[in-house]
């Protein structure tokens, strides 16, 4: 009704609705009328800030209800020691749990507020607390600071607060921890106290920029601006490559743009100059290995055979999504996997490891039968594994979904001549053989992009995706309203200058958002020279500085 009088400019049901809910309009605002009345008229009568406050104290559970339900999610420790307990019931008299989730940049330059949850217990100004990172483990001692906790303070929007002390339930900003945390940790007074567990993101880092200090000299500023800017966002990631380049990964065009807006400005105070954005791909393979590829040592005294092939569809997004896990036991983990995606069980129990980074969606298969010495080379052959999947044979990207299968291994029976030196590069070597036998691909990342707009601009959305490879799977009207909601995927290497794209073929009226959404196999053989993924290969390889051209399959396997 409020939405009808006002967009439709209906002069006199505008004025009785003032009246009648009682809204003080300035005097220059009493002669607007459509957008900007119902802007002036909204801020009155539902202030946006009052309105979001009761709606979240209405609909979300207080901390003492959510604890009880949540802790099994939060803690990673056992559920029935002291730190749990005191989680559950949100206690402030039990022992200090709180998770530091983001750092806050503040006024002094480099230093930061770690700004998180308390949990249970009760944190305060100059206690002393022990600060354990992200990879603490239990009763060692990496990871794990002991320090006493400067100030306590609560944040007030822009202003901060300094305060005594702050029990569990309450948001808090702390000072003086930043030097011992990057991105988020644990802050705990109970010895035994495992950690919160990490948050995971749903989107995942794919776009590139490599940036370097206008000036040589300022590379120690750029340095110390990245590890800010690393710690101010949890989202980003700063690498250095082999090759001399800085990289800053992030979601998106728009967040890529900010991050390099703080780090010249707020962080490395010095001209920057950047690169094109680049996507990251990643390698696959389609089909099975054509043969059994076979590499010798470097001493021609131990072989591998193995193959590759791809993994299930689904798999790969379960493993990133920690439905299946490298920490899992691995008779559950083998029954999940041969449930849902129909692997023989006695291999699914022989999963010799995850990757990269013992983590990663690719998969090592035991299916040697009877092989003598072959638990001595097993970390050897893992350590090839990991560096196989973190820098695949084509142009460096690291591997997704793909399962490598061990056939068979000869090894010389005197242990000296069966070292790391002999079996690791051999075993990355198979690796790429098998990849090269089974039609590798790239996978690119897709962003679902959701975009509203009114119905007189529809047909201006779909010749932007069209152009851009994109493609419309859901559209939808907004009810009561003559806004509609189209839904699409577009490869991410095709949305730099999609935003701009869009504004200026719909009349500005389409407001779209770009969010990470999967990986897909980039149609072409990169291996056939002319198409599309090859160019892509050869653009990326000349990029990392690798030699130019992919490796031949000689290079890789070994006759026998």
């Amino acid at each position: 009704m409020v939405f009808d009088a006002i967009m439709n400019i209906k002069k006199d049901k505008t004025a009785a609705l003032i009246e009648k809910l009682g809204i003080k309009l300035a005097n220059d605002e009493k002669d607007l009328e459509g957008k900007p009345l119902m802007k002036a008229f909204m801020r009155r009568w539902l202030p946006a800030g009052d309105t979001m406050l009761q709606m979240i104290t209405f609909h979300l559970p207080s901390p003492v209800t959510a604890q009880r339900y949540r802790m099994e999610m939060l803690y990673e420790g056992p559920h029935d020691d002291e730190a749990a307990v005191a989680i559950k019931t949100c206690d402030a008299n039990g022992p200090l749990m709180m998770y530091v989730s983001k750092m806050v940049p503040t006024s002094d330059k480099g230093r930061f507020y770690a700004f998180g949850r308390v949990f249970s217990g009760k944190v305060a100004t100059g206690m002393k607390a022990r600060i354990q990172g992200p990879n603490y483990v239990p009763g060692k001692k990496e990871d794990l600071y002991e320090k006493t906790i400067q100030r306590t303070i609560l944040m007030m929007g822009r202003y901060i607060e300094p305060i005594e002390d702050i029990p569990s339930g309450n948001i808090a900003g702390l000072v003086g921890v930043d030097q011992y945390l990057v991105k988020g940790g644990t802050i705990t007074t109970y010895k035994d106290a495992h950690n919160m567990r990490v948050m995971k993101f749903s989107v995942s880092p794919v776009v590139r920029v490599a940036v370097e200090a206008k000036n040589p000299a300022d590379l120690p500023k750029l340095v110390e601006g990245l590890k800010r800017l690393a710690k101010s966002d949890p989202m980003v990631q700063c690498i250095f490559e082999e090759s001399g380049e800085h990289i800053i990964a992030g979601a998106g065009e728009l967040h890529l743009e900010i991050c390099l807006k703080d780090l010249e400005e707020d962080h490395a105070c010095i001209p920057l100059k950047k690169s094109d954005p680049v996507v990251s791909y990643r390698e696959t393979v389609q089909t099975e290995s054509n043969q059994i590829c076979l590499s010798k040592s470097p001493n021609k005294h131990n072989r591998l055979h193995c193959t590759a092939q791809p993994m299930p569809d689904g798999l790969a997004d379960d493993i990133e999504g920690g439905t299946v896990n490298a920490r899992d036991e691995f008779k559950a983990r083998a029954k999940i996997l041969a449930e849902k995606y129909e692997y023989d069980v006695t291999e699914a129990r022989k999963i010799w490891c995850f990757g990269p980074d013992g983590t990663g969606p690719n998969l090592l298969f035991d299916v040697t039968k009877g092989v003598q010495y072959l638990n001595e080379i097993k970390d050897s052959v893992v350590a090839g594994f990991q560096w196989a999947t973190r820098e695949g044979v084509l142009s460096d990207e690291n591997m997704r979904g793909v399962r490598f299968n061990i056939h068979d291994v000869t090894l010389h029976a005197d242990a000296i001549h069966r070292g790391g030196g002999q079996v690791i590069p051999t075993a990355r070597r198979v690796f790429y053989a098998s990849v090269l036998t089974a039609e590798p691909r790239l996978l690119e990342p897709v962003y679902l992009v959701e975009i509203q707009c009114p119905e007189a601009a529809v047909g201006g959305i779909y010749g932007v995706l069209n152009r851009r490879r994109g493609h419309v799977f859901e559209e939808s009207q907004v009810t009561g309203t003559p806004m509609f909601v189209v839904k699409a995927y577009l490869p991410v290497n095709e949305s730099f200058g999609f935003t701009a794209d869009l504004r200026s073929n719909t009349g500005g009226q389409a407001f779209p958002q770009c969010v990470f959404d999967h990986w897909q196999v980039l149609p072409g053989d990169p291996l056939e020279a002319g198409t599309k993924p090859n160019q892509i290969v050869l653009d990326t390889r000349k990029r990392k500085g690798l030699k130019e051209g992919i490796p031949a399959l000689d290079n890789y396997l070994d006759k026998m």
